[in-house]
């Protein structure tokens, strides 16, 4: 969004802008449409009934993950207990025959409850031909919990205690899983909520409250101080300043005169506005950054199919390879008990539980230790992608920069306390935040006695202090009041060369000073660009200002590329074009970066920012420090190789011991400890993570 033609404090709107609103009749989403069919809603209520519940489904699959984490320990605890003080100490506390019952009645429930989907899903496999990991799972703690019933047959050893242990980590795996992946739906719930839900409308000379919903083009809507306007529209009386910041991210209100357009969802601040509606529904500013957000979500592949990928292959290998060894066995030997001995071990020892706790354990890891640092991991995929990266790109306001105006420079004449203090004595009386910015640096607790005090929007201020006549604002203001700029001409230049806003201070016709003030770069901002261009990133900034202002900003902080004066609705585009150069970060905090967080393939939010922004990001810096930006890389890059260590020891043992099965050389319970032992090994490395630095 171009949020200046000059770095002064006239402040136009871009006329070629976006517009936005919120009424999402016509929004093309299968899950809200599904429930137009319940009466007595209306079509925003619908939409917004569909989100909750979409939002709804997936905290309950969190809920019910750790209802079952908690319900298989309860029962897969006692279980291990009685296995070990049995199998490795011989200390058997049950009376004689009662283990195998016991360890049948405790397994039943952590195999065929709380495992039950998992179960269900991996024998569906059978019938579909589309193996996952649940496919092992599945048979493996089946076939082991039958062991107990054939053992009384004593033709094969009892390994049903096996069953409840492959059950329960495997659920603590799917419970770490579903806490790590994050809730994509979240940003829409949200972007849903910005929207007025009301409008208030001229319909002939009376005035009406309607739903939103119900604002047709071309209504004339009544806007007062503090209201978010209903939908995007055209002033056609009134002036006002409109906080867009929701939208835009940027944080100087903007004066909005006849003739300027407005967004929907963006808020009045201190004049009555007449806009009439130019876009309602899904042709609307805010309908728009909701559509892009939804076809950005689908586009990228979780790190979670990578697992599933090599079990799709690894899970038909080893059931052909422990059929053949049943045959094989039982043609060359004749024993039955010896076959059914070897194909157990084969599929106990292949179950691929710690394959299940792979990736998930590592992002647990490295959730934690980011969480510390102000780091957090939101999407999995993230870790995966982020190494592949090259660019990083910069929203410019509240992410490069504090995101609020700060007096940065004065040039006095009358000396800066005297200079501020008069200046302040008028601005106190101001709510623009360029006028809270003066008053801040002056210190200034109550205004002198202003009499004639007027706000000139676009422009400044003026009224008279102990007599004399004040008047400040741009130079615009200046030739106005046909106040000479003689000799601050080069001061008042080199302040805007840097793009900050000069405010022109005059005492009864003439210059006494100038105040420059800007939206100044965080104090760290330019040591961590630093980092990244030392580390061979290519650094890019992006922002709706103008060239000048933009370059100025970028050269203080080290990026030596720019694009400027994008509208809101282009970032995204902006950084599909850099996506082709090679893998895009991007770096923001407004609500218009939600579309390119998402596009991007690593989207990094600031804390600081909006809540949209932050739902749409992968990785979250709650602290707004863009330092944040360099610990994230290098945690997702150690997180990743922690996984790609991880599944390189959850196959370890499998290609070691699965032909020590196949010759029958290894029993099963040795299977059984060899498979604890990998998933003990990945848990373990994984916790090494955290002597990473960072």
């Amino acid at each position: 969004m171009k949020k200046t033609d000059s770095p002064n404090m006239d402040h136009k709107h871009h006329e070629g802008m976006d517009m936005s609103g919120h009424d999402m009749k016509g929004m093309k989403n299968g899950k809200m449409k599904s429930h137009e069919n319940m009466k007595g809603m209306s079509h925003d209520e619908h939409a917004d009934h569909a989100k909750v519940q979409e939002s709804s489904v997936e905290e309950l699959e969190m809920r019910s993950w750790k209802r079952k984490l908690i319900g298989s320990w309860i029962f897969a605890i006692p279980v291990a207990i009685l296995m070990i003080l049995d199998r490795v100490f011989g200390i058997d506390i049950l009376p004689m025959g009662w283990m195998i019952p016991v360890l049948l009645i405790l397994g039943f429930p952590v195999v065929f409850i709380f495992g039950w989907s998992t179960i269900r899903g991996g024998l569906r496999g059978f019938y579909t031909f589309y193996f996952n990991m649940d496919s092992l799972i599945a048979l493996g703690t089946v076939i082991a919990y039958l062991t107990g019933f054939f053992s009384y047959f004593e033709f094969v050893a009892d390994y049903s205690g096996v069953a409840s242990m492959i059950m329960a980590i495997f659920v603590t795996g799917k419970y770490i899983e579903a806490k790590a992946k994050g809730r994509a739906s979240q940003e829409i719930k949200k972007l849903l909520e910005l929207g007025a839900k009301k409008a208030r409308v001229l319909r002939g000379k009376e005035e009406i409250e309607i739903d939103i919903s119900e604002v047709k083009v071309g209504d004339v809507m009544i806007i007062k101080p503090g209201e978010k306007i209903p939908t995007d529209g055209e002033v056609v009386k009134g002036e006002s300043a409109v906080d867009e910041s929701m939208v835009t991210g940027e944080s100087l209100p903007i004066d909005k005169t006849k003739g300027d357009k407005v967004i929907g969802a963006t808020i009045n601040q201190d004049g009555i506005l007449y806009v009439k509606a130019t876009k309602i529904g899904k042709d609307t500013f805010l309908a728009h950054v909701i559509e892009l957000v939804e076809e950005a979500q689908g586009t990228k592949v979780p790190i979670q199919r990578l697992a599933d990928k090599i079990t799709g292959v690894f899970v038909p290998i080893i059931l052909i390879i422990a059929l053949l060894s049943f045959v094989n066995w039982w043609f060359f030997t004749g024993e039955l008990s010896r076959a059914l001995g070897v194909a157990i071990s084969v599929l106990v020892i292949a179950c691929p539980c710690s394959l299940g706790l792979a990736v998930p354990i590592s992002l647990m890891v490295g959730s934690g230790m980011g969480a510390k640092r102000g780091i957090l991991i939101r999407k999995g995929e993230a870790i995966q992608t982020m190494k592949q990266v090259k660019t990083i790109v910069f929203d410019k306001t509240g992410t490069i920069t504090k995101g609020k105006p700060e007096v940065t420079d004065i040039y006095s004449k009358i000396g800066e306390k005297k200079l501020l203090e008069i200046a302040a004595s008028l601005e106190k009386l101001s709510e623009h935040p360029i006028a809270k910015a003066i008053v801040d640096k002056a210190g200034l607790k109550k205004h002198g006695n202003v009499k004639g005090f007027k706000i000139l929007r676009g422009r400044g201020v003026e009224g008279t202090l102990t007599g004399k006549k004040i008047v400040i604002g741009n130079a615009r203001l200046m030739n106005e009041r046909k106040i000479s700029l003689k000799g601050f001409e080069k001061i008042i230049e080199g302040f805007e060369e840097k793009g900050k806003t000069t405010m022109i201070v005059s005492s009864s016709g003439k210059i006494i000073g100038v105040i420059a003030v800007s939206d100044a770069v965080k104090e760290d901002s330019i040591q961590a660009i630093r980092m990244l261009n030392e580390k061979g990133y290519k650094t890019v900034m992006i922002t709706g200002d103008n060239e000048r202002t933009a370059k100025a900003i970028a050269s203080q902080v080290g990026i030596t590329q720019v694009i400027a004066n994008v509208l809101p609705g282009d970032k995204a585009k902006e950084v599909e074009r850099l996506q082709k150069e090679g893998f895009v970060a991007f770096v923001g905090d407004g609500v218009n970066d939600a579309p390119a967080l998402k596009q991007s393939n690593v989207g990094i939010a600031m804390g600081t920012g909006t809540d949209i922004a932050i739902e749409a990001g992968d990785l979250v810096l709650v602290k707004g420090s863009l330092v944040g930006v360099v610990e994230a890389i290098n945690l997702s890059k150690a997180t990743f190789r922690k996984i790609k260590q991880n599944l390189f020891w959850a196959f370890a043992y499998n290609v070691v011991a699965i032909p020590v099965a196949i010759a029958g050389l290894l029993h099963p319970i040795m299977a059984e400890i060899a498979m604890a032992a990998s998933s003990i090994t990945v848990v373990s490395n994984a916790n090494l993570l955290r002597r990473a630095r960072i």
